[in-house]
């Protein structure tokens, strides 16, 4: 089980320029990857999803993959000859047709667009992709180690409400029982204070409890919750991301809470069913953090 808070992060040296990548995820219903990209390793973009798509399934996840000069930067700097002689070929071309007086440097040249690159620009996203998968999959090791790390505090804690619940539910069965042999005794002391005197086999009141009784009915209720919570506890010890399927088992139990507690009709059952519902909303807000 994992959380969907994390962060990674790796590094790797590529031919004098050291190539880093950062993650960092938070949550969100849906997968979710935003990436951030020098200009010239763009066309990596779909590779680093892919990735990361193949070790994570929800989330919204951020990408930054920066590029540092390492201390032989300026060595390093790539000079493009070629279009250096074009601009010098163009400049003497134009100042003899303008006949303009002057002289043509090496600076000019070198100031011309494209001629001094630095590493970062020379970088070739084929050439570079390597290291840079080396530095992803090193943040990828490290973001799923946390977010496992992460996930093994909300199972523990979502294992020991899942116990208050199963508690809850077997004391609400204890209970159920009693429901219509409280209401027959209450209804024959209310008959018995107005100057009824009935006997208990009377056809009205066995038919009123008996309406009672087919109204008050939880014992479906009971079955499918227990059946829920098992469902639960299963995929608990799953490996592998569980959450939507928690998030659904989550409202099933709530809505069988709210038919039982509706059809109840006993204060003792009404209080245990308002202790599962405030305990499962507290499990229902660790699972939006699962992944």
């Amino acid at each position: 089980m994992r959380s969907m808070t994390g962060y990674g992060r790796g590094e790797v040296d590529h031919a004098g320029t050291k190539i880093s990548v950062e993650l960092n995820s938070v949550n969100r219903k849906q997968s979710d990857i935003v990436i951030n990209l020098p200009r010239d390793l763009a066309a990596l973009e779909p590779r680093i999803r892919q990735a990361i798509n193949e070790k994570i399934s929800r989330g919204r996840m951020n990408v930054m993959i920066g590029l540092q000069e390492g201390a032989n930067g300026a060595s390093a700097l790539a000079l493009d000859t070629a279009l250096a002689r074009s601009y010098h070929q163009a400049m003497l071309t134009l100042q003899k047709e303008l006949s303009a007086p002057g002289e043509i440097t090496i600076g000019t040249i070198l100031q011309a667009p494209g001629v001094m690159r630095s590493p970062e620009q020379s970088l070739h996203p084929d050439e570079a992709w390597p290291a840079v998968q080396r530095a992803l999959t090193t943040a990828l090791v490290e973001l799923v180690k946390m977010r496992e790390r992460e996930g093994k505090h909300l199972a523990k804690d979502l294992i020991h409400r899942l116990k208050t619940l199963r508690q809850e539910t077997k004391a609400i069965r204890a209970l159920y029982p009693d429901v219509v042999k409280k209401y027959r005794a209450t209804l024959r002391e209310r008959l018995e204070k107005a100057g009824l005197d009935l006997p208990f086999d009377d056809e009205r009141l066995l038919k009123e409890v008996t309406i009672f009784a087919d109204r008050s009915d939880v014992s479906e209720e009971l079955t499918r919750l227990e059946s829920h919570l098992a469902q639960f506890a299963h995929h608990l010890r799953k490996n592998e991301p569980v959450g939507r399927t928690l998030e659904f088992i989550t409202q099933e139990i709530f809505r069988e809470l709210n038919t039982l507690g509706a059809k109840s009709n006993d204060a003792g059952i009404s209080q245990r069913v308002v202790a599962c519902k405030s305990e499962l909303e507290k499990i229902r807000e660790q699972i939006l953090n699962l992944e």
